[in-house]
């Protein structure tokens, strides 16, 4: 028998590979649908979510914690959800948490029992958690600091965070002292050593902060039974729905681009990517199962907390957006600063994110306006600047560059179909369109899913 190799017997194994890769590729399995705010966040992606949740099988949440706000509005009823995915309302699809968020347990039981009586039956059984998910103990930690501590309260604020301790629980998740869920359902003895090491670290660090360790335990070891049904492995789960049969899987992003820990406003952003690349680390799923990734941006321009703003506006335009708009924090209760339309920041996020549509959020809200401005450029020194600019100083130093539009002056918030809206808004969102360079799929004139105009 010979054993020799010959040059065509070695072209025609590549050839098999190459075959067999592409069709590797080819059959990567299901997609997944991605939603991501496109500004500084409270753009409306509770909506948009739910919208297409009522089609989904898996909704899944990636990264942030409860810091983090949406409010949906089902047949009447408002829902508001930190933890839990907005598709948690949908009683025939799976919602996940995976390991990219930091899980506060306490809130996450509290949310869903609040809920529960707004009608919300259910939420535990159609809820799965992944294991490798951080338990934000150290947001419980953080809450005892700040009831113990008033300047830490001062430090919060001059960066805008939501003092929910979330950062904090980032940091040691990367210090690698953090706790996860498969720590808290394993080995208790084990994990109660590692606790009071937290605490003990805490305690060094803020020696006036008292913790009721045994007490805190228990809690803990309470909330881990009630999760325990919910646990599974989360990277497995992503997979086997993956490659399995055909599925809808939807991707709920929380925060914005603009708040992301790489690219958004630092200092002044959130502690996780909440860029479409934190889908991927956030669920363990690799980039070939990205597919459609929609902004959300509202038709003018808001954000919570302290940083540059460049198209703020704090004059009777920027308080009548705030009060129209109902312009307040779902998490904090705080008022959200307000300005025009900043087509920088949103053609910013689509660099990160490539979107494939966008939903266009908060129409109705401009309808009593004589005339609307949108921001398209920054200029620095007389000059315009292509890129959105890294640096805070340069940011807050920049001249915005507006186009202005006629106000349409009608009301449209029973507008259901394009047709059904003014010339001049249509105008308004075809300028929007052109300029970032990606269609908008929905503009949103109202709170409920019916007030979602889909335009294709």
């Amino acid at each position: 028998m010979s054993l020799s190799w010959s040059a065509k017997d070695h072209k025609n194994t590549n050839q098999a590979a190459a075959a067999g890769l592409k069709r590797s590729r080819n059959d990567a399995g299901n997609k997944v649908t991605v939603v991501l705010g496109a500004q500084w966040g409270d753009e409306g992606k509770g909506k948009v979510v739910d919208l297409l949740a009522t089609e989904a099988d898996v909704v899944c949440r990636c990264q942030g914690g409860n810091n983090a706000g949406h409010t949906v509005v089902v047949d009447g009823k408002e829902y508001d959800f930190h933890l839990l995915p907005s598709g948690i309302i949908n009683p025939k699809s799976i919602s996940l948490i995976g390991n990219g968020v930091v899980i506060h347990l306490p809130g996450l039981f509290e949310e869903g029992d609040k809920n529960d009586k707004k009608g919300l039956k259910g939420w535990d059984k159609r809820l799965i958690v992944s294991d490798r998910a951080h338990i934000g103990m150290v947001c419980v930690l953080y809450t005892l600091i700040c009831l113990n501590m008033m300047f830490i309260l001062f430090l919060l604020d001059s960066i805008g965070t939501t003092k929910k301790g979330i950062g904090p629980a980032y940091s040691s998740k990367a210090s690698r002292t953090g706790l996860r869920v498969c720590d808290l359902l394993g080995d208790f003895k084990d994990f109660s050593t590692r606790f009071k090491n937290l605490v003990h670290q805490y305690q060094s660090m803020y020696p006036s902060l008292t913790v009721d360790v045994e007490d805190q335990l228990k809690k803990l070891k309470d909330y881990g039974e009630r999760l325990r049904p919910m646990v599974r492995d989360g990277v497995y789960y992503m997979y086997e729905a993956l490659h399995g049969p055909p599925k809808k899987i939807l991707v709920e992003g929380a925060n914005a681009a603009l708040l992301d820990i790489d690219f958004g406003t630092y200092p002044f952003v959130t502690s996780s990517n909440c860029t479409v690349g934190g889908v991927c680390t956030g669920l363990g799923i690799p980039p070939l199962n990205i597919g459609e990734v929609f902004g959300v941006a509202k038709a003018y321009t808001t954000r919570v907390g302290i940083g540059a703003f460049p198209t703020e506006q704090l004059n009777a335009v920027g308080e009548l957006l705030q009060t129209r708009g109902h312009e307040v924090g779902v998490t904090t209760g705080r008022k959200r600063r307000c300005g025009w339309l900043d087509l920088v920041i949103v053609r910013y996020a689509h660099m990160i994110n490539g979107f494939t549509a966008i939903a266009l959020t908060k129409l109705d809200i401009l309808d009593v306006l004589d005339e609307i401005k949108v921001g398209v450029a920054y200029k620095l020194n007389g000059k315009r600047i292509p890129h959105f600019p890294a640096n805070m100083d340069v940011l807050h130093k920049v001249e915005v560059e507006y186009e202005t539009f006629p106000g349409w002056k009608t009301d449209t918030s029973a507008a259901r179909k394009w047709n059904d809206l003014p010339a001049k808004a249509q105008n308004y969102i075809r300028f929007i369109e052109n300029h970032i360079g990606v269609p908008i799929k929905w503009v949103g004139v109202g709170k409920s899913r019916e007030c979602m105009i889909q335009m294709f």
